[in-house]
């Protein structure tokens, strides 16, 4: 082993104070370092049972070979005679795993030089990993940082353990930044680089004016108040609802604090941000009421309430629609986003109009009604008279037509009436000439038989 005294431990334990990177992360680095150069030195990459190790207490550094204990050796690089073995330790037995000191006296520069490769390298993994998964877990929480450089419009942040970038998107509008200045930020974002993780910075981020609220206001620590909606357009005005669980704790004074002291605090530290608290409550229109503050609201007029769409119509007074608006929309648009409803102002004297148009407009949609209701009646009336006439017409050709069916069958009648009356003339005279044409035996048959029916028949015609 190589005497380094307690020179390494000491540099290992700075590193440990100023990096935060743990001591036996360091010596473990330290010891792939020396196996990595032990390899370099023997010029072979293909060993397996090689270990470094480090004593702390003594301040030695060294590379073991791990080697089994033989009676014959076949190979020097894996196994050791029993003697051999017994000096280094005098309790192995054959069969054992013994390490062996093959640490060189000398590594050489290009050895020494790997080494030094690999420690830098471990550490700087080692330093990366923490970065990374210490500001990922602080992403959205509020720090305090130093700027040292402004870069492209981009000012550099030194927060502690490494420097972030604040990009002008997330700077406040119109503000001076200067070197040196202490400056409160939000943890935006971290993104992965080749060297070391690069952390996004924001100053306008609604989540910083909640953290000052919540370092300003215990009630709001305790639990007691309940910051339920935050809307901000940064270094101008935000909006901030709250509630309380308590009710003999009021959340707008809580907040406000005795004679404005905790507020103005806020404000203060946000560059004199205007910022208005707002009382939350479930019914729709009385939130939106508070939210449109400071204006005066007259009423609010749900038009619609689904999950997709949330929609209001606002009536204020004449005097108070720009207050309402705001400047440039600025308070109108803090109210949208701070109640998620789409809101519609309307003027006092706007909406007594649109009442008299709508008036006017179902009046005169009323009478348009009632014309062509009369107008759809009267044609109703007419096709009925004409329906009905149509009716009597076909009801008299019909009795035309029945009468002169009647006609028909009483002529067809006697017509038949006539036509059977003759055949029987024609028959009576038929039967007295047939006699003498026929055979006596028939005639004597028919002869008989003739004058009963047609005796009958004389006497019922007579």
């Amino acid at each position: 082993m190589i005497k380094v005294g307690k020179t390494l431990i000491e540099a290992t334990e700075q590193l440990e104070r100023e990096k935060g990177i743990s001591k036996e992360i360091i010596i473990r680095s330290i010891c792939d370092a020396m196996i990595s150069a032990y390899k370099k030195h023997i010029k072979s990459d293909q060993i397996s049972n090689v270990v470094a190790a480090v004593d702390e207490v003594n301040g030695e550094i060294g590379v073991f070979r791990i080697k089994e204990v033989t009676k014959d050796i076949q190979s020097e690089h894996t196994e050791i005679i029993l003697e051999e073995a017994l000096q280094i330790d005098s309790e192995v037995k054959l069969g054992d795993e013994i390490q062996v000191d093959v640490t060189p006296a000398d590594f050489g520069r290009i050895a020494a030089q790997s080494a030094k490769q690999v420690i830098t390298q471990r550490i700087r993994e080692a330093e990366r990993q923490l970065i990374l998964d210490e500001f990922n877990s602080k992403k959205g929480s509020l720090l305090t940082g130093v700027i040292r450089r402004v870069e492209a419009r981009n000012i550099i942040v030194n927060i502690g353990r490494t420097d972030a970038i604040l990009p002008k998107n997330f700077q406040i509008p119109r503000e001076y930044y200067r070197i040196n200045d202490r400056i409160r930020v939000c943890v935006k974002d971290v993104k992965e680089t080749s060297r070391l993780p690069q952390v996004i910075l924001s100053q306008t981020d609604p989540k910083i004016v909640q953290e000052l609220f919540e370092l300003e206001v215990p009630e709001i620590e305790d639990g007691i108040i309940e910051i339920k909606s935050i809307s901000r357009e940064a270094g101008f005005r935000t909006k901030i609802a709250v509630i309380s669980s308590d009710s003999n704790v009021d959340p707008v004074g809580a907040c406000i604090g005795p004679r404005g002291a905790r507020i103005q605090t806020i404000v203060n530290e946000l560059k004199n941000e205007k910022i208005d608290i707002v009382r939350y409550v479930e019914d729709a229109a009385e939130y939106i009421t508070n939210a449109l503050s400071p204006a005066r609201v007259i009423s609010v007029n749900i038009l619609e309430d689904t999950p997709e769409n949330k929609a209001a119509m606002i009536i204020v007074p004449d005097d108070q629609l720009s207050l309402a608006i705001g400047k440039e929309g600025q308070n109108v648009r803090l109210a949208h986003r701070l109640t998620g409803w789409r809101l519609d102002i309307k003027s006092l004297s706007r909406y007594e109009e649109m009442e008299r148009e709508y008036d006017e407009y179902e009046a005169e949609t009323a009478e348009e009604v009632s014309e062509e209701v009369s107008e759809a009646e009267e044609a109703e009336e007419i096709s009925v008279a004409e329906t009905a006439e149509e009716v009597s017409e076909e009801v008299s050709e019909a009795e035309e037509v029945s009468e002169e069916v009647s006609e028909a069958e009483e002529a067809e009648e006697a017509e038949e009436v006539s036509e059977e009356v003759e055949p029987k003339k024609a028959t009576k005279k038929t039967t007295k000439k047939e006699p003498k044409k026929e055979p006596k035996k028939a005639t004597k048959k028919t002869t008989k038989k003739e004058p009963k029916k047609t005796t009958k028949k004389e006497k019922g015609e007579d």
